[in-house]
């Protein structure tokens, strides 16, 4: 729990997370100076603080504040008191652990092979007017012991009996061994061939994800047939698009083949028309046909799709008029939910959910309470591309515009996804 108190040199002991202060304001002489960007541990038997890292705006150098220095920490601000800023501006030395750029949201992998994690948080804690971290939170695990920093060794007992192994930060992850199939570069995964096969395909996943290229094939190419196929499916579609040109089309039938027909054609939904067709025609004929009914459908363009019975509005009207003539101007429309905003022209300015206009000052204009930065589609976009956006933001609609901005109507949420799901299976 995080301290909400200044009295911060006066207790013995309290916590705090490190996401909940990264960002906070930093005082010094009763005013804003900057933020905190990071804090940095001495790496040794136990890991105390020793200086926070504060980056100030408008081009002025960045400070590193011995923790001596740091008069009061809470959930908005840290409160420092040292004579002179110019005394203590500096970077960070390369020799500095710095929990925010060597720790936080590094994924490890532990020596046996069996799990890899995401460090989500860092435990802090203070006692006797200094500061320690003492707890990894990996949400399941919660504490890892990190190589090559052997503080989280005194508080081991916080964590449960089931970790008894040291594990790996992502950072500090050993060469490859060469007999992994042909590949001999390095990566910064330690684990045998035969490990592989026990990490869950999501953890696979993001293992690919972090790799280079060549690292990827190599990896890749060492996975059983089912094992490759669930792991497939989880990469990102930028790594689709890298990896599957460069395995074999006969390997990527085989694996598509293990899929079902919806997450077949996600996977070939990413690639260039040509190969996802090679592919196809090495598949059982049946399943390929229902595929290319999948990727035919979601290449269709959103023009198609769209209604032109939405609201909209000009941006000079009021929200206390808006308000009144709401009912009104929704009474037939497939589209309630946002308020369009456009000029006579019928260009569109931006945007209003009818929350906001409902939770608005009734005298303000609409121009001046619309979000103008709207995510929009073009009348050549497909549906798969809507279908991204609304997974994406979670919107009731998207405006389809033209290449003058004037729009042209709205796709609909419900129209995208329900016909994406009806041809999934």
């Amino acid at each position: 729990m995080v301290n909400n108190g200044n009295a911060l040199k006066n207790h013995i002991e309290y916590s705090y997370f490190l996401t909940s202060i990264l960002g906070n304001r930093v005082i010094w002489n009763n005013k804003k100076i900057g933020k905190l960007a990071d804090i940095v541990i001495m790496d040794g038997n136990i890991a105390e603080v020793t200086h926070f890292y504060v980056t100030r705006p408008f081009g002025y150098p960045s400070l590193l504040v011995p923790w001596e220095k740091v008069k009061s920490v809470s959930s908005k601000e840290i409160v420092i008191d040292i004579e002179q800023l110019e005394k203590y501006e500096a970077e960070p030395a390369e020799n500095m652990v710095l929990l925010r750029d060597h720790i936080l949201d590094k994924k490890v992998l532990d020596l046996d092979g069996r799990e890899v994690d995401i460090v989500y948080d860092v435990k802090l804690v203070c006692r006797n007017q200094k500061m320690y971290a003492t707890d990894v939170d990996f949400s399941r695990y919660g504490l890892i012991r990190r190589i090559h920093l052997n503080f989280i060794a005194d508080f081991i007992e916080k964590m449960a009996a089931r970790i008894k192994d040291q594990t790996l930060s992502w950072t500090y992850i050993q060469p490859l061994p060469q007999q992994i199939g042909s590949f001999k570069g390095d990566v910064r995964l330690k684990v045998l061939k035969e490990k592989l096969a026990e990490i869950h395909p999501v953890d696979m996943a993001d293992i690919i994800e972090d790799l280079d290229h060549d690292q990827r094939v190599a990896i890749f190419d060492e996975l059983e047939p089912a094992h490759a196929s669930d792991t497939l499916e989880e990469i990102n579609p930028n790594v689709q698009r890298d990896l599957v040109p460069s395995l074999r089309k006969e390997k990527v039938a085989r694996l598509i083949s293990e899929m079902t027909t919806g997450q077949g054609a996600d996977v070939l939904a990413v690639l260039p028309a040509s190969e996802a067709r090679s592919i196809l025609g090495l598949m059982d004929p049946d399943k390929a046909q229902k595929i290319q009914l999948i990727l035919s459908k979601q290449e269709q363009k959103v023009i198609n799709f769209i209604t032109t019975k939405f609201i909209k509005l000009l941006p000079e009207k009021t929200v206390g008029e808006a308000q009144r003539e709401y009912r009104k101007i929704a009474k037939g429309k497939d589209a309630v939910m946002y308020i369009h905003v456009v000029n006579e022209h019928e260009k569109l300015l931006g945007i209003i959910d009818i929350k906001e206009l409902l939770q608005a000052e009734g005298e303000a204009l609409l121009k001046v309470i619309m979000e103008d930065k709207v995510i929009t589609l073009d009348p050549e976009s497909t549906l798969e591309e809507a279908a991204v956006l609304f997974d994406r933001y979670e919107f009731r609609s998207i405006p389809v515009v033209d290449s003058f901005h004037r729009i042209q109507g709205v796709i609909l949420f419900r129209d995208v996804m329900d016909l994406k799901h009806r041809f999934m299976d």
